[in-house]
């Protein structure tokens, strides 16, 4: 059961702001442990990553629409965004729950029509948190982890001139190169609204050397991407609901090739909650792939093995630094399930 906790201040009969916050986090962070959904198995291979009688935690709740994971090795936790509240959060076994950025990615950069945060979450080589920043129309990195008020420094904004629509996740290749996608969840009208400058919804790579290049506009909604592990393949989550695939690429010589359908999802549409989004690749090269139903775990040959049921939409998810655990992040919790 959740417990709150208001102190009243007499003074001015306000709340100080760190009443406020105290408060705020009791209403968000989960007070007794609570188990949710279930684990469809549909193939006895996963069994080998998801343990049986393994149940999906919940960890903290109360959040509009959790988002973004990335475990954060120097910190013990994972962070991660709730979009709409232009905030992130972070989670640890010791501390629980505590607001990490405020803001997180609507910092008024760019022209906007809505007020929308960061989204995906990424570590660079040197340890350094990147952002896809909805609100801001761009990919950031903070500048520090240590601040009174975050700073952010401008990646990449525009292509060719034009404003990027809203960054939304992102990946970075062995050799440093950055991967993100750029569909327009973050703008209020999505393709319709007057904002938005760039005729598609691209996939798109950064590098120091080259800077921005468009590597795709085929998918209407490219979402969640990973690499495989031998960074030959890249995955793209497409989250239109009349074309629910995850497509893969061929990557060779800096260039996507070979587009095909690794995995359909339009038999599962009916069947839960959720599209196609954030997506992780587990280090026997298995995908776990948050779409309907939750999170879908699938061979490296596209073979679904099941999927991780939190009876909710699933956003995203991430591994801990030994694939121990799953972090979830599921419309208004940050949940989890143990791995083999």
């Amino acid at each position: 059961m959740t417990s709150v906790f208001v102190f009243v201040i007499c003074k001015k009969n306000m709340l100080t702001k760190t009443a406020v916050l105290f408060a705020f986090l009791n209403v968000l962070t989960s007070r007794g442990q609570e188990f949710i959904g279930d684990v469809d198995r549909l193939d006895p291979e996963i069994n080998l990553f998801v343990p049986e009688g393994a149940k999906v935690e919940v960890l903290a709740s109360g959040f509009s629409w959790s988002e973004g994971p990335v475990w954060v090795p120097h910190l013990q936790g994972v962070l991660f965004t709730d979009v709409p509240k232009n905030k992130a959060y972070l989670w640890t076994e010791r501390q629980g729950l505590s607001v990490f950025l405020n803001p997180s990615g609507m910092t008024d950069h760019a022209p906007h029509s809505a007020s929308e945060g960061a989204n995906g979450l990424v570590l660079d080589a040197n340890n350094q948190l990147v952002l896809c920043q909805h609100g801001d129309r761009r990919v950031a990195r903070l500048e520090d982890w240590t601040f009174d008020a975050p700073s952010f420094e401008t990646i990449v904004d525009r292509f060719e001139g034009k404003r990027l629509n809203s960054p939304n996740d992102l990946v970075f290749s062995k050799n440093g190169d950055l991967f993100f996608t750029d569909p327009p969840y973050g703008l209020d009208k999505q393709d319709d609204d007057s904002l938005k400058e760039l005729g598609f919804n691209g996939v798109f790579k950064w590098s120091e050397k080259k800077g921005l290049v468009l590597l795709n506009k085929t998918l209407a909604r490219p979402n969640g991407i990973a690499f495989s592990k031998d960074e030959k393949t890249v995955y793209i989550g497409n989250s239109d609901r009349k074309n629910l695939i995850i497509a893969a690429f061929d990557y060779t010589e800096g260039v996507l090739k070979n587009e095909r359908v690794f995995f359909d999802a339009s038999t599962l549409s009916k069947k839960g909650p959720g599209s196609f989004d954030g997506l992780k690749v587990h280090s026997s090269g298995a995908l776990f792939a948050t779409g309907p139903g939750g999170v879908l775990v699938i061979s490296p040959e596209g073979r679904h093995l099941g999927t991780i049921r939190p009876g909710k939409a699933t956003a995203n998810c991430a591994f801990d630094a030994t694939e121990s655990y799953l972090y979830l992040t599921s419309t208004d919790v940050l949940a989890r399930i143990k791995l083999k």
